[in-house]
């Protein structure tokens, strides 16, 4: 196995900077650049030389021996200064120590893998803690980082295992002459099983929006204020505004923190028939970003009908609150009147339906506890059959304990790993 090293925080000028380095000849090029005395696991004030003497900086050196490590091999990691000389200076002189090589993207947590210090669903969560942006984002990656996911996917596959071993126990003792049915106790198990399995499936599509972010669609008439809207829940002019009619022909799209949850907000063209073609493109384009969007907000002036059919949830306001002389739920862009209330009200919104989110963030995560789900439906449906049907209903259940165990990467990964390792920066 190589030893590699890449630095490890952001590139750029920075008040410290880590390089990390990991495999056999880890503790070998440490002690190269930092002297010999380093103890086995600690870490020491050291000043870093280059093979010809030179002083290159003052640094803090850390040595983890493996298995008890990250990437489950001997780190070492050298926590710098962080000016751009000095780490172009530290990783020059590693390049030129035999048995090194620059490290790949995510090649350290691809070794943590490898090395079974993480499961793949936990390098997933890794992923979405580094690109975490807002604090739900953040609490649910950790929570599938520090291994919530892959420890409920190991009781299921457990429980899997035990069905199947009762009914291969009865194949094999179906000569008996009094013989046990194990049908109750098989049951029990795949149907605890088929309900955890569903509520996390459930919850799947909510953990993902959670991940990649709500879709809000701003929608309405033309020059009803629906830029303005925008510009005031941005705190910046991210649309043109106009007193005429159909300025607004492409989606303009701003992203935001709402309380803690990832928000995309969609300023859409107005709707109304048209005969301009351009418009009529973007009233087209707007009516299916809005029905796709996760949530819409109506601007609608006395009453007007609805272009677009409202959801439960959608919320339907007034524009223009500050020519308004009646009291009334209406929000205005450019006072700010009833600003807040929106925002409150689209917060509670978005709070309901992630209150229901479970531990899958991923597509990849859903579509194996669908497999495994449907597995244990089957496998129940031939056991109702009689002990006749119970090799194909072990059978079943086999090819569900599989697909638990590509949730977690222990089968049938490789063609994720790339993709998923391709997100990673290089010193991660």
């Amino acid at each position: 196995m190589d030893t590699i090293y890449a630095l490890a925080s952001a590139a750029g000028k920075a008040g410290i900077s880590v390089i990390r380095l990991s495999g056999p000849a880890a503790f070998d090029a440490t002690r190269e650049l930092a002297g010999s005395g380093l103890t086995e696991r600690g870490m020491a004030l050291r000043g870093l030389r280059n093979s010809d003497g030179v002083l290159l900086d003052q640094a803090l050196v850390l040595t983890f021996p493996g298995p008890n490590s990250f990437t489950g091999e001997d780190v070492a990691e050298f926590q710098v200064h962080g000016s751009v000389a000095v780490i172009d200076s530290v990783l020059h002189s590693l390049s030129k120590i035999n048995d090194l090589r620059p490290a790949e993207a995510g090649e350290f947590t691809r070794r943590a893998l490898e090395n079974g210090r993480l499961d793949l669903a936990q390098v997933e969560g890794l992923a979405d803690l580094i690109d975490a942006e807002t604090e739900q984002q953040r609490i649910q990656a950790q929570n599938v980082f520090v291994g919530k996911l892959g420890n409920l996917a190991e009781q299921w596959r457990i429980s899997l295992i035990r069905a199947a071993s009762l009914i291969e126990a009865t194949i094999d003792f179906a000569d008996e002459d009094v013989p046990v049915d194990v049908s109750p106790e098989v049951n029990e198990l795949l149907d605890a099983v088929h309900s955890d399995l569903q509520t996390q499936i459930n919850g799947s599509r909510i953990s993902e929006r959670i991940r990649d972010g709500f879709e809000i669609a701003i929608v309405g008439p033309p020059n009803v204020g629906k830029s303005t809207l925008l510009n005031a829940l941005a705190g910046r002019e991210a649309a043109l505004t106009s007193e005429h009619a159909g300025t607004t022909r492409d989606v303009i799209e701003v992203r935001m923190n709402l309380a803690g949850l990832p928000v995309t907000f969609l300023d859409t063209a107005g709707l109304r028939e048209t005969t301009d073609t351009v418009e009529g493109m973007g009233i087209a384009l707007a009516r299916k970003r809005a029905e796709q969007a996760d949530l819409r907000v109506f601007l609608s002036e006395n009453g007007d009908k609805l272009e677009i059919t409202a959801q439960e949830d959608d919320i339907i306001v007034r524009p223009k609150a500050d020519l308004r002389r009646q009291k009334e739920q209406a929000v205005s862009g450019v006072t700010g009147e009833g600003l807040n209330e929106l925002i409150d009200g689209i917060t509670e919104v978005l709070r309901n339906r992630t209150a229901s989110a479970g531990l899958a963030t991923r597509e990849r995560h859903r579509t194996a506890m669908i497999r495994a789900d449907q597995a244990l439906l089957t496998a129940q449906d031939e056991v109702s059959k009689g002990p006749e049907r119970y090799d194909i209903a072990a059978e079943e259940l086999r090819q569900g304990i599989r697909a638990l165990e590509s949730l977690v990467g222990r089968v049938d990964v490789e063609n994720f790993l790339d993709e998923i390792f391709a997100s990673f920066c290089v010193g991660k």
